[in-house]
């Protein structure tokens, strides 16, 4: 399952190539995320240890009525600002091949605690910090940028369907995604903080019954087919088809167009509904993605702490 800090990893990469840098390795920010984590958690307690003081009376008056922090009106929970990504990121989404998907404080970090909760309750190890840095993995890496408005526009994105270890293939293809998808120009330094990485991790990879046998959010698709005695193939990953609003039938269509079919060719020009009928041995494979993304931002926002408490990392 991945987590925010393999985007910090991809981040670190990324910015290390610009400058020809030495870059931490991905255990060690696997690592130093977790003591982040456990560290926001601890001020964060501490913070609403002190909001939560009882108050002393000293006079006849009555006590004032305690006031829940705004946002969690009646449960006397502190409701913070939605950045809880960066606690519970690893979440089921729901290509070398390409594929085409359409701060700095403690409440920047943490939705919702309550201080009779234990650091070891709120912070235990996340399952990204079990994973071998060595374990194999098909797997994707996106580059998007990010308008003021906060509307993301792809700017890379390749990947791989053969198993790579998990290391290996981020620093892989986070230099790949960023400098050799062919759709794009090479992502300049000037551009990194613009930039927000997504990484997928591809599993469950299953021979579809037909051309819809997939869901919509839930898998990803990878398409093969014979035209004009040629081999053509494509994917999309598992959020593409929902981030565009697609349809399942326009899902297909367009990634026939994305392997290279052209749709003015031959009897297709005559409008069929359903192209891929028409053509021969049409396959689809489908599968579930596993993602996580981070933006400069988040990035930043953790370097900030780590090169205050853990300096040694970029030495």
């Amino acid at each position: 399952m991945a987590s925010p800090a393999h985007g910090f990893y991809c981040f670190e990469v990324l910015a290390a190539s610009y400058g020809q840098l030495q870059h931490p390795d991905l255990q060690t920010i696997l690592e130093s995320y977790e003591q982040w984590l456990k560290e926001l958690n601890r001020e964060l307690i501490e913070e609403e240890a002190v909001q939560d003081e009882p108050v002393v009376q000293t006079s006849q008056q009555s006590l004032p009525q305690f006031q829940p922090p705004q946002g969690s009106p009646g449960t006397g929970q502190l409701q913070l600002p939605p950045i809880s990504r960066l606690l519970d990121s690893a979440t089921p989404s729901s290509q070398s091949t390409v594929s085409t998907p359409s701060s700095a404080s403690v409440n920047s970090s943490i939705t919702q605690l309550t201080s009779t909760t234990s650091v070891d309750e709120i912070a235990p190890p996340t399952y990204a910090s079990r994973l071998s840095v060595t374990e194999s993995y098909p797997m994707f890496v996106t580059w998007n940028t990010l308008s003021r408005s906060g509307h993301k526009s792809l700017r890379g994105c390749i990947g791989t369907f053969e198993p790579l270890p998990l290391e290996k293939g981020l620093e892989t293809y986070a230099l790949t995604s960023a400098f050799d998808d062919t759709r794009f120009s090479p992502i300049p330094a000037d551009l990194l903080p613009r930039l927000s990485c997504s990484l997928t991790l591809l599993a469950d990879f299953e021979e579809c019954a037909g051309p819809m046998d997939w869901e919509l959010g839930k898998h990803g698709i990878r398409i093969s087919f014979t035209h004009r005695y040629r081999r053509y193939g494509a994917t999309y990953l598992p959020d593409v088809a929902v981030e565009q609003g697609w349809t399942q039938e326009e899902t297909l269509e367009s990634l026939m167009r994305k392997a290279g079919w052209d749709s003015s060719s031959g009897r297709f020009g005559r409008g069929s509904s359903r192209p891929w009928e028409e053509l021969r041995d049409f396959r689809v494979v489908r599968y579930t993605g596993l993602k996580a993304s981070a933006s400069y931002s988040d990035w930043q926002e953790w370097q900030k702490w780590a090169r205050v408490k853990q300096p040694e990392l970029w030495s």
